[in-house]
């Protein structure tokens, strides 16, 4: 077995605030805890939580390593006690509480998965975050089912791009908005049925006209604000909202009458706070729902750009403009 260096080159957080305060640190390699597995890290990826534990609003749960970094791909190096089901050597995807940014990184060997047949590093590396949060929001908490009308919001972000295939995938009627023509076609062309520009158009009116007034069934939320009450608007009689997010802060204007007329259910979650075992079941069933569907070519990763490790801050730049359509990934040599 190879000797392991005693150091590794990571990206911290050097104080809260815009992207320049990303920079390289020699740190020691993680120390493993019964359980858990050493991975060294070929491609991590980029999610909007990076962005805001950077700004200094989403910290790390308790025991949770300080780096950025909620999902890697690598080949697992080191195993903690009780550790048996990836051998050294093994190549891996797996979701982390954080510290994905560097060349090496512990996780649950639970939280593991193997890379699915056909997909590379930087593919893989691109799957846990959004997968296990669409699964377990969409399909487990809210309970889409075959033959309902589905929205997600942001249809070309990574949690876009990834409910919009499973959704469709298991037999949903999908509606999503984007915010230009270029997103439109690229969420037409992963499976959506009904594309809305929010620029352009009130997408509470494109959905009435869409469904004769009967609403969709299922949403998924990570805009907040006043997108709040225009979900209830857009929601079937006893439609299920999911919240992920509230990027665009509170809403300023929620109607309860709306919500309790039509027997709505609002619920929400996030997904790092959660613990071992809930994350454990997630991939479980990702491994046996999901994966097989991905190794088949249905569904994937959608790719929009990738960075060295060294230039996490131009990663979260592009991030920060919106333009993305896609998974942004970090290479790590």
């Amino acid at each position: 077995m190879t000797e392991l260096p005693s150091t590794m080159t990571a990206i911290a957080i050097s104080e809260p605030g815009g992207p320049e305060v990303l920079e390289p640190e020699t740190r020691p390699l993680p120390v493993l805890g019964p359980d858990e597995i050493l991975i060294k890290v070929a491609a991590a990826g980029v999610n909007r939580p990076d962005v805001l534990q950077r700004k200094g609003v989403y910290p790390p749960p308790k025991g949770a390593s300080d780096l950025p970094g909620l999902e890697v791909a690598g080949t697992v190096v080191a195993q903690g006690a009780g550790c048996a089901r990836f051998p050294i050597g093994t190549a891996v995807t797996a979701l982390t509480p954080g510290g994905g940014y560097a060349q090496y990184c512990k996780v649950p060997e639970v939280h593991a998965l193997p890379i699915p047949e056909g997909l590379g590093m930087v593919e893989a590396a691109a799957l846990p975050e959004t997968f296990f949060t669409v699964w377990s929001n969409v399909f487990d908490r809210v309970g889409l089912t075959a033959g309902e009308r589905f929205l997600v919001h942001g249809g070309t972000s990574g949690i876009g791009t990834t409910a919009i295939q499973l959704a469709k995938a298991f037999g949903a009627e999908v509606f999503t908005t984007v915010g230009s023509p270029e997103k439109a076609d690229a969420a037409r062309a992963l499976g959506a049925d009904h594309v809305i520009n929010y620029r352009t158009d009130d997408f509470v009116a494109a959905i009435k006209d869409a469904t004769e007034g009967a609403g969709v069934d299922v949403i998924l939320d990570m805009v907040g604000g006043d997108y709040v009450m225009k979900n209830w608007k857009a929601a079937a009689v006893e439609g299920r909202i999911c919240q992920i997010a509230t990027l665009n802060g509170p809403s300023p204007d929620a109607n309860f009458s709306v919500l309790m007329v039509k027997r709505l259910v609002h619920t929400g979650s996030t997904l790092r706070p959660r613990d071992t075992a809930f994350k454990a079941a997630v991939a479980d069933a990702l491994h046996k729902k999901v994966w097989p569907l991905i190794e088949a070519g249905k569904i994937g990763p959608v790719m929009d750009s990738t960075f060295p490790l060294a230039e996490a801050d131009d990663a979260h730049r592009r991030m920060e403009t919106s333009d993305h359509i896609g998974k942004i990934v970090l290479t790590v040599e």
